[in-house]
């Protein structure tokens, strides 16, 4: 039920934003987190935000490029991500958590399909 969207291929030093949506469930219940994986790697954490927005973490290897938001009007949450790196690429995905602000992926029980960030160098 939730759906990330907005990945696509970008150069070294470019920008994009990804986008979590959901139908059928109330995200503003739920704080929300981002994560990605590359082939051959663990799921990585990278942003959660609480259900009010506010209180956010971010993992060390994007704080300071990516910043999360949601807008619990559109029920949508989303990663601006600047500054992307070549080992940025991965699948990310958006996921919902009951607890108020979680970092590992354990803590997410509902998880979205992914959508692919591929950075050229």
């Amino acid at each position: 039920q939730l759906q990330a969207c907005g990945g696509g291929l970008v150069q070294a030093w470019g920008s994009l934003r990804l986008s979590c949506a959901t139908s059928g469930r109330t995200l503003n219940r739920y704080g929300m987190g981002w994560f990605r994986q590359a082939p051959g790697k663990e799921r990585e954490f990278v942003a959660a935000i609480s259900w009010s927005g506010g209180r956010i973490s971010y993992g060390d290897s994007v704080r300071g490029r990516f910043t999360v938001s949601r807008d619990n009007a559109k029920n949508t949450v989303y990663l601006q991500m600047n500054s992307l790196k070549s080992e940025d690429t991965a699948v990310y995905y958006c996921a919902a958590s009951s607890i108020f602000i979680a970092t590992t992926p354990n803590e997410y029980g509902y998880w979205g399909q992914g959508t692919l960030v591929t950075v050229s160098s």
